[in-house]
Formats: C-alpha cells, sequence, structure tokens
C-alpha cells in the first residue's frame, strides 16, 4: 500500500490552509529568576537552550522581586531563601498573568503534602508551584525547561481555557515526583497536550467536575463543569490527602470515579503499593521508581492517549490492528464494512472519543471536531467514517507547509527548504510544533515523532532538522509500500 493515496495534480488550484495545532493560545516568553542559590542562578542557561524563545531576566534583591512588572505573561521562579523574602501578593498585583513557582532544596518540602508543607514552611504556600531540586537527581538544569511548560499550561488552563484543551492531569501530593516525572511527559507529548498537577483529592474534584464534594456530581451534564471533559489520561498514586486525612487511599477512589464518569479516559496509578493490585482491571498500574518504569509509560502513552499508533482491540486486550496513520485508519474502516465483530469494536471506540482524540494528536483538528459529538452506530457510523477521512486525506494532499515564500507538498520540498531558508523562519515554525503536525497529517508519522521534542536556533536547527528529514525520506523511499497498520 502506498503511503500517499493521492497524488498532487498540477492542474488543480485550490489548496487548504495549513491549521496548526494552539494547546496554549498564551505563550510564556519571559522567566524571572530571584535566587540565592548559585546552582539555580547558574541553570538558567538550560532555559534559552530548550526553550530558544524565552527571555531570561536575573534579579538580585527582595525589593526588586517584590516591585517587579513587566506586561509580558511570564513565571517567576525562586529557591526558598528567595520566596521567603518577597511579597507574593503584591507581585500578582502587579502582573495581571504571571506563575510563581518554588524550586525548594528543602528535602521535608520535597516529600510532604501540601498541610504539612504549608504548616511546617508557610512560605511555599505563596508559590502557585512547588517542585524539589538538589545538587544531583534534580539538578535544576535538568528540570527548568519542563517547569517553565508546567506553569504556562497552569496559566493557560486556569485563566485561558475557551478552546477544547487536552489535558494530562498527574496527581500526586509529592514534589519530587513531578520533578523526576515531568521532563519524561514533556518529551513524549511534545506540545500536543498540556498538564496539569494537583495534590489533594479535593483539588482533583474541582479540577475534574468543577464540585467541592463529589456528592455534588450528578445529572447528566455534570460533563459541562470542570475540566474533566479535556483530560485525555490521569496519572496518579493511591496515598494522597483526602480530607482530614493526610494519608489516604484517595487514588482507589478517584479511580473508580473517574470509570464511572469518564470511561474513556486512561488512568496510570503510579505506585509500588499493594493497594493498587485490585486496580488493574480498571488502570495501568506502574510501579513508581522501578527501572524501567518509565519506558513502560512511554510505551502505554503512545498506545492508549492518542499519542502513537491506534490501537483497535477487544475487552480480553486482542489487538486486531495497529494503525499508523490516517492511511492505515481509512483501510481499517473500510474493511470493517464486511467485518461485523470490527464494526462493533468500532463502534465502542467512537462512543468514547477515540477517534476524535487520535486524529486530533495527529494534526487532524477540524475532523476531530466533526467527529466528536456524533454518535453513529452501525453502517451509518462506517459510511461517515469513510467519507470524512477520505475528504481529509484529499484535503491534506493540498495542504501545503509555508516557508517564507515557499509551499512545501513533499519531503523534497522539505529537505530542499530546509537547507535554504532563513534560519529564523525555521526556528519559528520549529518552536511551535508545526513540522511534526504537517508531518503527522502527511502520514509520516516516525518522522514527526523523532522531530517533535527538537527546538534550537541557527544553522544548527536546520541542520539538525535536515539530517533527520534526509534520513528518513530514505527510509520511505526504500519502502514505498510498507503497511499503514499491524
Amino acid at each position: 500500500m502506498m503511503r500517499a493515496k493521492f497524488k498532487l495534480n498540477p492542474q488543480r488550484q485550490r489548496e487548504y490552509p495549513f491549521v496548526p495545532r494552539i494547546i496554549n493560545p498564551i505563550r510564556l516568553e519571559q522567566a524571572v529568576i530571584f535566587a540565592a542559590d548559585e546552582q539555580l542562578r547558574s541553570a538558567v542557561d538550560a532555559l534559552p537552550e530548550n526553550l530558544p524563545w524565552m527571555q531570561v531576566d536575573m534579579l538580585n534583591d527582595p525589593l526588586s522581586a517584590t516591585n517587579y512588572h513587566s506586561p509580558q505573561p511570564k513565571v517567576i521562579i525562586f529557591d526558598d531563601v528567595a520566596l521567603n523574602t518577597v511579597n507574593a501578593e503584591e507581585i500578582r498585583k502587579r502582573n495581571r498573568d504571571v506563575i510563581l513557582v518554588l524550586l525548594s532544596y528543602n528535602p521535608m518540602i520535597h516529600c510532604s503534602p501540601p498541610t504539612v508543607m504549608l504548616e511546617q514552611f508557610p512560605y511555599a504556600g505563596n508559590a502557585d508551584l512547588v517542585f524539589a531540586v538538589d545538587r544531583d537527581e534534580f539538578a535544576p538544569e535538568k528540570i527548568l525547561p519542563s517547569i517553565v511548560r508546567c506553569a504556562e499550561d497552569r496559566l493557560n488552563i486556569e485563566k485561558y481555557s475557551r478552546a477544547r484543551r487536552f489535558i494530562f492531569l498527574i496527581v500526586d501530593d509529592e514534589p519530587r515526583w513531578f520533578s523526576q516525572f515531568l521532563p519524561v511527559l514533556y518529551n513524549i507529548i511534545g506540545q500536543r497536550a498540556a498538564v496539569m498537577l494537583t495534590r489533594t483529592y479535593e483539588e482533583t474534584l474541582r479540577f475534574l467536575f468543577g464540585v467541592e464534594d463529589e456528592a455534588e456530581i450528578y445529572g447528566k451534564n455534570y460533563h459541562l463543569h470542570g475540566h474533566g471533559d479535556d483530560v485525555v489520561c490521569v496519572i496518579t498514586d493511591i496515598f494522597f490527602p483526602k480530607g482530614d486525612n493526610p494519608g489516604s487511599d484517595a487514588g482507589r477512589r478517584l479511580t473508580h470515579l473517574i470509570k464511572n464518569h469518564y470511561p474513556r479516559i486512561p488512568v496510570i496509578v503510579a505506585s509500588k503499593a499493594r493497594e493498587g493490585d485490585d486496580l488493574r482491571e480498571l488502570a495501568f498500574i506502574m510501579p513508581k521508581g522501578d527501572i524501567g518504569s518509565l519506558d513502560l509509560l512511554k510505551n502505554y502513552l503512545h498506545d492508549f492517549t492518542g499519542m502513537g499508533d491506534f490501537l483497535i482491540q477487544n475487552k480480553s486486550k486482542t489487538i486486531y490492528h495497529r494503525v499508523k496513520n490516517i492511511q492505515g485508519l481509512y483501510e481499517v474502516i473500510v474493511q470493517a464494512e464486511h467485518d461485523l465483530e470490527l464494526r462493533q469494536l468500532l463502534e465502542v471506540y467512537g462512543q468514547n472519543d477515540f477517534f476524535s482524540t487520535w486524529l486530533y494528536m495527529h494534526g487532524f483538528r477540524e475532523l476531530a471536531d466533526f467527529l466528536r459529538p456524533r454518535q453513529d452506530r452501525g453502517q451509518r457510523m462506517i459510511t461517515v467514517l469513510k467519507r470524512s477521512i477520505q475528504r481529509e486525506m484529499l484535503r491534506t494532499a493540498y495542504t501545503p507547509l509555508i516557508i517564507e515564500d515557499t509551499r512545501v507538498f513533499t519531503l523534497d520540498d522539505l529537505l530542499l527548504a530546509l537547507r535554504t531558508k532563513d534560519p529564523t523562519a525555521i526556528q519559528y515554525l520549529s518552536d511551535h510544533d508545526y513540522f511534526s503536525i504537517w508531518l503527522d497529517r502527511h502520514g509520516y508519522t516516525e518522522l514527526a515523532e523523532e522531530i517533535r521534542p527538537i527546538h534550537g536556533s541557527g544553522m544548527k536547527l536546520e541542520q539538525t532538522l535536515a539530517r533527520i528529514v534526509e534520513k528518513w525520506k530514505g527510509h520511505y523511499e526504500a519502502n514505498p509500500y510498507a503497511d499503514n497498520t499491524e
């Protein structure tokens, strides 16, 4: 099966605009550092290196930090000493869109639930986000880019969340887990989804359902409140605070609650506790901290949150198809016209929003929005899917990626542009994930996956991208009849 079903007709004049996926309408391009610790201060070089659009300002005294003002959205990063010397409320009054972050070297804060942390270290309550840093495992330069990404996600979710979003919700009370896990997660998801952190059962309820108590979740319209309808995956510990109990097994209750109200959301229980064993029918159990556990997690996220292949399997986990791109999905839909068992499986997938989630993650926003509210069944479902996917593939063939004044339709076009265009134009498209989204739409999912986490500037960025594109171009040319499904 050829990777591209449609060849460009040079006589055809109409083109379709490439609409990139925008997760965060407000972008953090300014980071402010006020810290006494020299390791943290020197780690700021990691920000422009990994997030080349970032401007970094260094502050040297509490008064300048308290009185700091800039109209730009920003993240202000403190260590323990610095946060304890500023007026956080005054900072928020002076800056409309700001997230205050504590990078704590205090081992007690690293593993303390919020109530214990606030009781012993009240200054920590002035931060919107708290993370663990140290001299080795959680060295600031390793985690700063992920922390800025998390701050940007929080700002957008809390203030600019009118648009449809895709959110990974992480529930844990220990800042050290966030510091360990976020760099891994952001490397996987690129800019396809946002991340939200919650630390208590009540905070999680408010985020998912918009209620203070689970008894308030009622009726058919519960999904209109909170952010549950935007969540694509929940990663939760078992033990975290619920009510007056800082060590409750609230993760068990949360897992059941999610499966009752949002059965489409995959739940990952990150815990070594035996109490998680009876959740295996409802959740993927990941032994937190075990060697290899993060690799298992990466595979799971790719397979069950729309990030990678589209898996079609039955209740007993027998995999019928592993779809790699939209062409492969179309082939499976065609097969389901004459395969009753496959068609019934696809009905379940449609009811659980699997099609639209996967399509959105792979750059087909308009098609995903069209399919999402539909609840078609049987042959009607197959007809709608087949026609809409076929139409989208045809549109994609005539949807160029525009780099300066050049229209890119093929990998040859892209490679030439990467070798000849202004590095500034290339950097902008890389910063905003345009390349990987466009490649995903055209069925080059492996190439999109390798390019997605790469950022940089200048000729070095152009050369890196060109080298990767040339490698995969050769692969695709050598395997023109590679299957789109397994």
